[in-house]
């Protein structure tokens, strides 16, 4: 038997590498809701529609049309790397610069309406691991299986910061922080679908603990769910 799996939470909190490992253990399909949104954000950003202090949200929501997301399977990595229009921007949308209107894309209605289409299309054959902010309240509310994933603000911040270091980005701590903390107010407070906890979601906070212990803890509650023991 396959099931769903969905895992929320707040942002650099691991969800996307559980998710990975879980997907290449099970054989499942993984999903990265977070590069759909990241990748209509580079759109904007390229189009002149989003800048500081600035958003043409009325402009966005009228090209919608124009952009379509979709995951290819990089040859030489074997990794899964979202493409805009036909086009890899896996490396373009992991700047901070891109996180810090991610989540203000990602209040517009009709920017969430689309996506979560494409997403629940994509989980009609179960067999499939995704995660992102509302994954199991809005775009899979009947999953098998529903995590929530959180941190401090000051851990996250921390994996940030020297994610980036480690891309040749140069960036301060602070301001890594302040990103986080301004994610984490947008997406619990915004209208459409905010970050909250599914009534039935497993909280897993891990802000000391190591990827390896977490990975299997999760691992375990999804062969559980499989074989129906829980």
């Amino acid at each position: 038997m396959k099931i769903t799996i969905a895992i929320d939470g707040y942002s650099s909190t691991g969800k996307s590498t559980v998710a990975k490992q879980l997907a290449d253990w099970l054989g499942y399909i993984y999903v990265d809701t977070g590069a759909m949104y990241r990748a209509i954000t580079l759109y904007a950003m390229e189009k002149g529609l989003i800048a500081d202090g600035f958003f043409d949200k009325d402009s966005l929501v009228e090209k919608l049309n124009q952009i379509t997301i979709s995951f290819l399977r990089n040859t030489d990595s074997g990794k899964a790397e979202v493409c805009l229009n036909g086009k890899s921007v896996e490396k373009y949308i992991r700047t901070l610069e891109v996180s810090s209107f991610v989540s203000i894309i990602a209040t517009v209605s009709e920017v969430r309406s689309k996506l979560v289409q494409q997403q629940q299309v994509m989980g009609e054959q179960k067999g499939i691991v995704m995660d992102g902010r509302d994954i199991g309240t809005v775009v899979f509310p009947n999953a098998e299986l529903k995590i929530f994933m959180t941190a401090s603000a000051e851990e996250r911040a921390k994996r940030r910061y020297h994610e980036l270091l480690e891309r040749g980005d140069t960036v301060k701590y602070e301001s890594v922080l302040a990103n986080v903390m301004e994610r984490d107010y947008i997406d619990t407070t915004r209208e459409d679908s905010p970050l909250v906890k599914a009534n039935d979601a497993i909280e897993i906070d891990n802000t000391e603990t190591n990827i390896d212990d977490q990975f299997h803890t999760i691992l375990q509650l999804a062969k559980d769910r499989i074989a129906k023991r829980i």
